[in-house]
């Protein structure tokens, strides 16, 4: 496992303008909940670090629904930590994106398959109508278009995009 915490410049990089972090993991796949943190916490908040010190001055981030610092549930109170961490950096753009259950091609990730997983975007889709908008799932491609247009559109201080907001930004990819 890589060690995010001696992280401290990125070889061939002397300056950056804007930071995209999408980085994250499951327990599941991380193995433990060490490596789980080393991952959505450790390693986003070092490359959102050294971003800083490469002179960016916007940063968006993916953490989660329901990100809270002081949860119960491992998963939330990381990327509440991960979010807490991140806006004391300093940046003076801050864009953090909260989706829903991400939905997307995991197969070109090489991603193990999530049965589980296809089963619920199956009933949500069915049942899409009764779903409330922030609850639906959310396409990575749409993600990342609302991402870069908060980013670009936010002249100053911290953004936090719902995946309801998230919804609008182009068709989902499922």
């Amino acid at each position: 496992m890589a060690d995010f915490a001696t992280l401290s410049a990125l070889p061939g990089i002397d300056h950056v303008d804007d930071v995209f972090i999408a980085l994250g993991t499951t327990l599941k796949v991380a193995g433990s909940p060490a490596a789980f943190r080393a991952l959505d916490f450790e390693a986003v908040v070092a490359l959102a670090r050294v971003g800083k010190e490469l002179g960016a001055t916007k940063l968006a981030v993916v953490s989660a629904m329901g990100a809270n610092p002081s949860s119960r549930v491992f998963y939330s109170r990381v990327k509440g930590e991960m979010e807490q961490s991140v806006s004391q950096l300093g940046y003076p753009v801050l864009v953090i994106a909260r989706p829903s259950l991400l939905s997307g091609d995991r197969d070109a990730l090489a991603q193990a398959a999530r049965p589980a997983e296809k089963l619920g975007l199956l009933a949500m889709t069915l049942l899409k109508p009764l779903i409330p908008i922030n609850y639906r799932p959310v396409a990575a491609t749409q993600v990342a278009r609302a991402l870069l247009s908060a980013v670009h559109g936010t002249e100053h201080g911290t953004r936090v995009l719902s995946s309801g907001e998230m919804q609008a930004f182009g068709q989902s990819d499922t």
